[in-house]
């Protein structure tokens, strides 16, 4: 369709709709490529052709890194994908990038950390989403093998919503790339903050085509100093979502 008449008079344009599903994208390759990559490319066209400024969602999963601590101003060597999904993320903050050099794109990317806390339109193939899912349903956690004490950036919803009004707000469309998370945990940390509500909490360990060996903490340097805190909470968010998923139980 035309995105024209969609965009145009904007004062931004958020760009969410993606394939998200990391582990999945090894499966559909293509579509990620069409979905994500491709559609991205006519937004950012469109948004640079009518002068409206474009928010795009990328991802911390394109850091592939030995580095202990990484943030935006890592080198590219820090930057090893790990999902077809993430590869594509990656491009896509490359022709945004691109395009705000060349052809006038006030654009912005967030590199947001894996998504956690209750919404209306919950998704649940996401680490601590769907940890608390299964508890909350009885079942056991899959944990992948060797991840338990591997530390990965985690995001609040809230936090996520926050910083895209932060971008808007300010009028922060450098071109640049900026990481959004709430939180630096392992998987033990998560599945402990669950036990916290379900005691008898149960968890299976399984391998994962798309596991490394890597444990990195990511840091929001450049949003820092730009004056945005995030002030969301992985407990907190944690015990929301289980009480939502038990009143949403007990309606059943």
């Amino acid at each position: 369709c035309d995105l024209d008449p969609l965009i145009a008079g904007a004062n931004a344009v958020v760009h969410l709709a993606a394939i998200t599903d990391a582990t999945k994208s090894f499966e559909n390759k293509d579509a990620v490529e069409r979905n994500n990559h491709d559609a991205t490319e006519r937004v950012a066209r469109a948004c640079a052709r009518l002068g409206v400024p474009m928010i795009h969602a990328s991802s911390t999963s394109v850091y592939g890194t030995q580095a202990e601590v990484v943030d935006e101003t890592c080198g590219e060597d820090e930057l090893k994908p790990q999902s077809p999904y993430a590869e594509t993320k990656l491009r896509e903050e490359r022709l945004v990038q691109r395009l705000a050099r060349d052809e006038g794109l006030r654009a912005v990317t967030c590199r947001f950390g894996t998504i956690f806390g209750f919404s209306a339109g919950i998704r649940f193939h996401t680490a601590v989403n769907k940890f608390c899912w299964q508890a909350v349903a009885g079942q056991p956690l899959t944990v992948w093998q060797t991840a338990y004490d591997q530390k990965r950036p985690y995001l609040d919803l809230k936090d996520a919503a926050r910083a895209v009004a932060f971008f808007i707000a300010t009028d922060l469309f450098d071109g640049r790339v900026y990481n959004v998370v709430t939180a630096n945990a392992t998987v033990r940390q998560v599945t402990d903050a669950i036990r916290a509500h379900v005691p008898d909490l149960g968890i299976d360990f399984v391998e994962a085509r798309i596991m490394n060996q890597l444990s990195y903490e990511v840091r929001n340097t450049l949003l820092a100093e730009k004056g945005f805190t995030p002030i969301g909470s992985m407990e907190a968010g944690i015990a929301a979502t289980i009480r939502a998923l038990r009143h949403s139980q007990s309606l059943a």
